[in-house]
């Protein structure tokens, strides 16, 4: 499997000459879905779900699927008919060759005066890879890569360093990172990598490891 991180929460899986892309929202460069035999979709908000590029994605390859759950499914099925499928907690599928397993059910808290909405992470490939999308999610089976949310309005460092504690994953490579600093990025690189107990590891946008 090949990963490689783009910009912010999404990621391109690559194995056996298939594509399956991942959060490709309006923080991600605008060709971050282009290619795509799959995507998967966490949840609606903007930096995760941009319509605009799934379209393009899908008008480009009409053999491409996409799989979220039903806020994000309600908003572009009827474009896409039959090509746009509704995922929840414990559903499992194969997507673009990958086998994945859909975990959670809520975004984390932002604050409390703001209602939660929906959230899915997905498993791949029982357990190679875990991208919770905007929730401390930990799945009910070992992870070898986490893509951790490192920098968000929800959360703090204590909590992502727990996360990392709680998952034990052999790895964790940052996601959801576009409003992290440059200049912060060696303290949470420092914290998360002395206190988390997995190899905390980062990628640029565009870069690729082989998982």
């Amino acid at each position: 499997m090949r990963l490689t991180k783009m910009s912010h929460s999404c990621v391109r899986l690559e194995k056996d000459g298939r594509v399956l892309v991942v959060d490709p929202g309006g923080f991600s460069e605008e060709d971050a879905a282009a290619g795509a035999d799959a995507v998967l979709v966490t949840h609606e908000h903007p930096d995760h779900f941009d319509e605009g590029r799934l379209r393009t994605a899908m008008e480009a390859n009409p053999a491409a699927e996409i799989w979220t759950l039903k806020a994000v499914a309600d908003q572009i099925s009827a474009a896409f008919p039959g090509r746009v499928h509704t995922v929840g907690h414990g559903d499992t599928f194969t997507a673009a060759g990958f086998d994945v397993q859909a975990h959670g059910e809520l975004h984390a808290v932002i604050h409390p005066d703001i209602p939660r909405i929906t959230n899915v992470g997905y498993l791949v490939d029982g357990g190679k890879l875990f991208h919770p999308g905007d929730a401390l999610t930990v799945p009910d089976r070992p992870v070898e890569t986490l893509m951790l949310p490192v920098m968000a309005p929800w959360n703090k460092i204590s909590e992502v360093i727990d996360y990392v504690r709680e998952v034990r994953p052999q790895r964790a490579y940052d996601i959801h990172d576009a409003l992290l600093t440059d200049l912060a990025r060696p303290v949470y690189d420092r914290q998360i990598g002395a206190l988390g107990g997995s190899e905390h590891l980062r990628l640029a946008p565009r870069d690729a490891v082989r998982l």
